[in-house]
């Protein structure tokens, strides 16, 4: 069985370390906001190119608090993909405004720029951009729409820690860029967190405020706030595996390359495209392939893991019916959810593994091919 992903692998690596800083923090008796939740925050703030970081307890909360800080809600309107996990828009919808979908460019998965214009109303607030995949989206057309329109930018960059567009890192951009720590993510803890960045003093305090109950000062609740703080376990491993995250981000490059070259052979399977100018992360390899349900199944009973992201497009979902943007409204997006299938990806797979992903699907689409 070939994982599509496996944290124990990269366990071995760290495992000492982290073993003895937890300990370490559990001996200090101080669990909440210690010396490691703020030393991260200074060292991801260096990182990303930004003036300030917050850690919280979701990338989900850091979502929600970017739209909370920046007073967006009832009445407004916040434009943004229909192809991204549902807390990119249900974060919207909490604090009472309307997500309005835009159709994605095919090649990159990531939102069209050159659509969002259409979208724009006088209820339009904000636009979120989500860097999916570990792919930046083309933030440079995005920004100048949003100046010229007066909007806010908040990056969803849950799935792309260490990813650049021109030089710059996904989450410096915006107005607040928001951050994942899911197991899973590209830097991943070992349970939930998340990760807020701006340059502005005022959205900083603002949020500071926002993850302790609304409160700057100990007992004066000045707003309804949440409990959204990253716990100090948590924040001493990821700063063991920050310093890793370089490396394990040029590891899942050179694997991604490596299935490009295997795949070339095979012009049914359209490998991920970069755009100019960026560096992709790889969260996820994400290949489009014919008879993709069919091929997903084979797949797994050759025991290769792979995954459907995402398989219902967002302004399908249930919980979005009321927006009234049925089927047939984006295009690329529902076609995509169609075809798309993402493959084994983590710094520690190796050659062999993905020699036999690659050799397994090139034959799963080539007998699916020859039966139909």
């Amino acid at each position: 069985m070939i994982p599509i992903f496996n944290s124990t692998r990269q366990y071995e690596q760290i495992g000492k370390e982290v073993e003895k800083e937890v300990i370490d923090v559990l001996r200090s008796g101080q669990y909440i906001l210690g010396k490691h939740n703020k030393a991260l925050e200074e060292e991801l703030a260096q990182f990303i190119g930004v003036k300030h970081a917050v850690c919280l307890n979701s990338g989900t909360d850091a979502l929600h608090l970017a739209l909370r800080a920046l007073d967006i809600g009832a009445g407004d309107e916040v434009i943004s993909t229909a192809f991204t996990f549902v807390a990119t828009t249900e974060t919207i919808e909490m604090v009472g405004a309307k997500p309005v979908f835009v159709d994605i460019n095919p090649d990159t998965f990531n939102i069209d720029a050159a659509k969002i214009e259409n979208a724009i109303t006088p209820k339009t607030k904000a636009i979120i951009p989500v860097h999916l995949y570990g792919q930046p989206a083309e933030m440079d057309k995005i920004l100048d729409i949003a100046k010229r329109h007066n909007l806010f930018v908040i990056e969803d960059a849950c799935q792309a820690i260490g990813a650049l567009y021109n030089g710059k890192m996904v989450g410096s951009f915006g107005d607040i860029g928001c951050f994942s720590f899911y197991p899973t993510k590209n830097l991943g803890a070992m349970g939930d967190g998340g990760l807020l960045t701006t340059n502005s003093e005022n959205i900083k305090n603002r949020v500071l405020a926002l993850r302790n109950h609304g409160g700057a000062v100990r007992y004066h609740h000045d707003e309804v706030g949440v409990n959204s703080r990253l716990d100090e376990v948590q924040a001493a491993i990821l700063r063991i595996k920050y310093k890793h995250i370089n490396e394990w981000n040029k590891l899942r490059r050179q694997h991604a390359y490596k299935y490009n070259e295997l795949f070339a052979k095979c012009s049914d399977i359209i490998t991920p495209q970069e755009i100019d100018n960026s560096y992709c992360v790889y969260h996820q390899y994400t290949v489009k392939i014919p008879n993709r349900d069919e091929i997903f199944e084979k797949m797994h009973e050759a025991g290769i893991g792979t995954m459907l992201y995402y398989p219902i497009p967002l302004h399908l979902q249930k919980v979005n019916e009321y927006l009234g943007q049925g089927k047939g409204s984006l295009p690329e997006t529902e076609r995509c959810t169609e075809v798309v299938m993402s493959l084994p990806m983590f710094p520690e797979l190796t050659d062999e593994e993905i020699k036999t992903v690659a050799e397994t699907l090139i034959e799963c689409v080539e007998n699916s091919k020859a039966l139909a």
